[in-house]
């Protein structure tokens, strides 16, 4: 049994006690957490210490204090543990004048990976139409899509996404969504670091919440916001009496605070299942209709609002 949210049981990446500094700036400090198989955010504004901290679990950055294990291996040591593990970087790590299709079939190389593989890593991410132009004339999408291509012809056992949808459009993004869930549920461990909230709640049901350098929050969505129990939650109420059912909300002990927009109202209670029951009671007495009730801050923008003001 693990006594903590951001340890796992069957750890596939260990990562204790972790720190790293570059001079006078700590851009880690002491995040302990470990990843299992499956897809796992890692959510966190830019500059909160996400890349530095892919990187050493990557074996490209030595941790200034602290230990990282990968497959049971120090990535540092054990060459092995590269041949299982691949990084998808946010920078454009990319030639240019390369082909979509020749980037690939390189990292096959440079791999050892079978060239037979090339075509179907280039369908998986939907880039077949353009594999064979040069890559100086592929979009920022498309660049993304041509490096998780060529991470996924090497068949790794872990994969560390660094930002991988930064400029793709809607479908691409949606595709990649689908792809890299799939990866997780196939039994890859899959790590996917973003700042952009949405698409870190799409593909993950596993989160760690980094700010300044520091492991905030583990856990699943909804745990994490229940256990955020000094804060409010947001309630969207949809009703033909707004400013009626805004004062008699404001009666109660349930709610701190309603603001009205015509028949919307946006309630702060602290205690959402009370707020559920007295709702209806209160559209009831009114006789008016209620149109909606819905959560506003169930997600992850919430957490993140959260964890920036706890800075």
């Amino acid at each position: 049994m693990t006594s903590s949210p951001a340890i796992v049981a069957d750890p596939i990446i260990e990562v204790e006690s972790v720190s790293k500094w570059f001079g006078q700036k700590v851009a880690v400090s002491d995040i302990s957490c470990s990843f299992g198989r499956g897809i796992t955010g890692l959510l966190g504004p830019n500059g909160a210490g996400k890349t530095t901290l892919l990187r050493m679990i990557c074996g490209l950055l030595r941790p200034s204090d602290g230990s990282v294990r990968v497959l049971g291996a120090d990535p540092r040591r054990d060459p092995s543990v590269y041949a299982k593990t691949v990084l998808v970087p946010e920078e454009d790590a990319v030639y240019p004048f390369l082909t979509g299709r020749d980037f690939v079939r390189y990292a096959a190389d440079l791999a050892g990976a079978p060239r037979s593989a090339v075509d179907g890593a280039i369908t998986s991410v939907d880039l077949q139409a353009a594999a064979d132009r040069p890559i100086s004339g592929y979009s920022k999408g498309m660049r993304q899509r041509a490096k998780v291509a060529a991470a996924l012809v090497t068949t790794p056992d872990v994969l560390v996404l660094d930002e991988p949808l930064n400029g793709t459009d809607p479908l691409q993004r949606a595709h990649l969504i689908d792809l890299f869930r799939g990866l997780g549920a196939s039994g890859k461990t899959v790590i996917v670091s973003s700042h952009v909230l949405a698409e870190v709640e799409r593909m993950a049901d596993r989160v760690l919440a980094v700010v300044d350098g520091r492991l905030a929050a583990a856990g699943d969505i909804t745990a994490i916001r229940r256990a955020m129990a000094d804060i409010p939650y947001r309630v969207r109420i949809e009703t033909g009496e707004g400013r009626r059912m805004a004062a008699m909300l404001m009666e109660t002990d349930v709610v701190s605070s309603v603001t009205v927009t015509g028949a919307v109202l946006h309630v702060e209670t602290s205690d959402l299942g009370a707020l559920g029951v007295t709702v209806p009671r209160i559209a009831r007495d009114l006789d008016s209709r209620l149109a909606g009730f819905e959560p506003e801050d169930e997600s992850l923008e919430s957490v993140f609002r959260y964890l920036v003001r706890r800075r």
